[in-house]
Parts: structure tokens; sequence; C-alpha cells
């Protein structure tokens, strides 16, 4: 038996009491000054003004803010101490944090406070954060299927366990232990990450940029056909309603292989408007705002929007992974050539690059051996999201099991 089990064996063998939220704290709404900019100031001695926006996302604990109101301001608001709870009320609601500063809420949260008696801060964060109190939340802020806020009246009829305390510190033991443990096999696996893409970019600027034993020639020399692709216009649906014709966007292209294209247009469009099938096995780069520099493969037969350049290499003179391997290793290089407001690209500056063309051999061996580098990265990449979501499963189905307790009938 472990340290949980004989706890609760001792403490509670028939059950736990279940009450309602409101009987156990003290659940106010925020409140707002205004005009509120009448009351944001600068100076070191006003009070913090918490707002959702100072939260960052998975975070347990509050503990800045980027304004603060004045003592006249903190009058008309919400003050709220060091230990009590936050939870939003609108937008992303439901979520609570633990306050690490004073300071005053508007009504976008409700304050929870007095809880003492009946929780461990951190046992509490835990419970109501579970996937049955959210489901409830959730449940209870919706009317006639629309999602309203909610409100401190809701929060307080929510019903939860309330275990003897030291039951409530060994949960908090065994999931504080559990985030811990992801939090420190992340770590590890993003600093392995790092250290895989600082060598892979030494090998490939070694071989393509600081390459010196190569002849080196205009990126146009090795080019047999370069074409822009085009967007037909919106709003035509005899271009784009049962479309069977892939189309590539230029947000699909993210120094990557693509095998899988999601978008189509007709078979029309291609006949009257400017889009064009290009062959598999082209070098594409987005040359338009944002992403312009980033370059792709295409594996299959596609058409391309407007702001894709897509280049098919002469097999004779280059392979074209080869080339996708040069332009991507020129992309600070295609950025500072960018033009205009947006920062676009243009056919021109994308072939005026110069690249190292050594014989076809050298060039699959250089392939080789950045497709080697390429292949662990991206194992790496995909893995730890994947690795993280895991643990992140795991630490809820373990963290909602702890916090599931037969009720104490009276």
């Amino acid at each position: 038996m472990n340290k949980l089990e004989k706890l609760i064996n001792e403490l509670c063998p028939d059950g736990v009491p279940i009450q309602e939220f409101g009987k156990l704290a003290k659940i106010l709404r925020g409140a707002s000054p205004r005009p509120i900019n009448k009351f944001i100031t600068s100076d070191e001695s006003g009070v913090n003004w918490i707002k959702i926006g100072d939260i960052n996302t998975g975070n347990k604990y509050v503990t800045n803010s980027k304004e603060k109101i004045t003592e006249e301001g903190a009058k008309k608001s919400r003050f709220v101490k060091k230990g009590d709870f936050i939870l939003s009320n609108s937008m992303s609601f439901g979520r609570p944090y633990i306050l690490g500063i004073d300071g005053c809420i508007h009504d976008g949260w409700l304050s929870i406070s007095g809880f003492e008696n009946y929780f461990i801060s951190d046992f509490l964060y835990h419970l109501l954060s579970s996937s049955k109190i959210q489901r409830v939340m959730a449940q209870k802020a919706s009317s006639g299927g629309a999602v309203q806020n909610l409100n401190a009246e809701i929060v307080k009829s929510i019903e939860l366990c309330v275990p003897p305390l030291a039951v409530q510190e060994e949960i908090v033991r065994i999931l504080d232990t559990f985030t811990e443990l992801t939090t420190e096999l992340t770590t590890e696996l993003t600093t392995e990450l790092t250290m895989r893409k600082q060598q892979y970019e030494y090998y490939r600027d070694s071989l393509l940029i600081n390459n010196k034993f190569s002849e080196r020639v205009l990126l146009k020399s090795v080019v047999k056909k370069g074409c822009s692709g085009a967007t037909p216009k919106k709003g035509e649906e005899k271009f784009y309603l049962n479309g069977t014709v892939p189309w590539l966007r230029t947000q699909d292209v993210k120094f990557n292989e693509i095998f899988e294209i999601n978008s189509f247009i007709t078979e029309e469009a291609v006949k009257k408007t400017s889009a064009k099938w290009i062959p598999a096995n082209c070098v594409i780069v987005a040359i338009s705002g944002a992403t312009a520099g980033r370059c792709a493969i295409n594996k299959v037969p596609t058409t391309t929007n407007q702001h894709c350049y897509n280049m098919e290499i002469d097999e004779t003179k280059a392979l074209y992974k080869y080339i996708y391997y040069c332009v991507y290793s020129q992309y600070e290089e295609l950025l500072s050539r960018k033009q205009g407001a947006r920062g676009d690209l243009n056919s021109s500056l994308i072939l005026g690059i110069t690249i190292p063309l050594p014989p076809l051999e050298e060039q699959q061996r250089i392939v080789d051996i950045l497709d080697r580098f390429d292949i662990l990265v991206n194992d790496i990449k995909e893995g730890l999201p994947a690795e993280i979501a895991m643990r992140k499963q795991q630490y809820e189905y373990y963290r909602d099991k702890l916090l599931t307790f037969k009720k104490l009938e009276k």
C-alpha cells in the first residue's frame, strides 16, 4: 500500500465531503475603474493592474503586471492579495491562477480567497484545472448552445471534493513530481534539438556557403524553367467548387518536402487563369511578405498561388535536392534582398544568387550528408511535441484519477 492509499484509508475511509465552492471560499467579481485610462499610472508606488494579457499560457502563478493604477483607481476596483486565486470569467474562461503579487483585477476576473481552512493552494489549483471541473464550468456557463461568461454565482455553485489536508499534500507532492520530471525531459529534448540544429547549420554552411573548392555560378544557370503561380479570382465558384487540381499555397512552403496538398482549384481555373501545372521535384521559393525566402520541394505535380516562384532544375547540371539545400542555406541572403513595403522577392532577385556547383557525384555526397542531419533534426523536432503531448496526457490522466474520491454519505 502506498502512502496516499494509507492516508485515505486512515483519514477518509468512507469517502470525502462534497460541498459547494461558495461555502468554502469567498468568490467575488473584479471591478474596473472607468475610464481606465484616467487611472493608469507610471508611478512605481501605483497598484498592480492585473490583466488577462499579463498571463502566459500554461503558467500557474501571476508574478507581474505590465501596468499600474493609482490608489484612487484601486478604490474603485477589486483588490487581491498574494496567495489568492483569480479565475478568468471571459474569453478562455475557467482557468485558475495563483497570485504571486498583490494588485487589483478588472471585471474579466473572479477573485477566490478565504479557502485556507479547506484547501492547500496547490491542491485547489490542480482541482480547478481538472478535466471534470473544467467541464462543469463550461456546461454551467452555456445557455442555449451559446457560451456565456462565467459569473460568481456559477462558480459558487460548483461542487468540490474536500479531502483532508494531509491527503491534499500527498496528491500535490505526486503531481508536482510528475510535472518536474516532464519539465526536465522537455528541457533535455529541447537542448538536444538546439545542438543538432547547430551541427546541421555548421555542416550545411561549410559545404554550401564556405565551399572554396567548387566553381560558383548564378542560380539561373541550373534552372531549366521558372514561373510564378496564380490565384484564381476569389468568389468565382467555377474556379474552386469541387476542384481536383492541387493548388499549393505559400503558407505550405516552410523548408520542407511536400507530399500532400490540401487546397484545390478546378480544371477550368487552369485553362482560364495564369495558374499552371509544375512537375514534381521543383524547388519552390515563397516570394511575398512574411513568408518570403522560405523554400520547399513539391514531391507531387501541382499548381501554386502567385506568391510562389517555381524552379524546374536542369538535371544534367544539378540535383534538385542539392539546389534546394543551396537555396535554404541562403535564406538570410534572400531576406536581405526583399523589396517594397511588404518585403517581396522576384525571379531576378532569386535567380541572381550564386551557388557552388561541384560535379553531380559530389552534389549527391553533400545531399546524403545533409539528408542525414535533416532526418535527425526533424525526428527530434517531431518527437519533442509528441513526447510533450504524451506526458501532458499522462499527467492529466493521473491528476484526474487522483482527484476522484468516493462521496461521503451523511
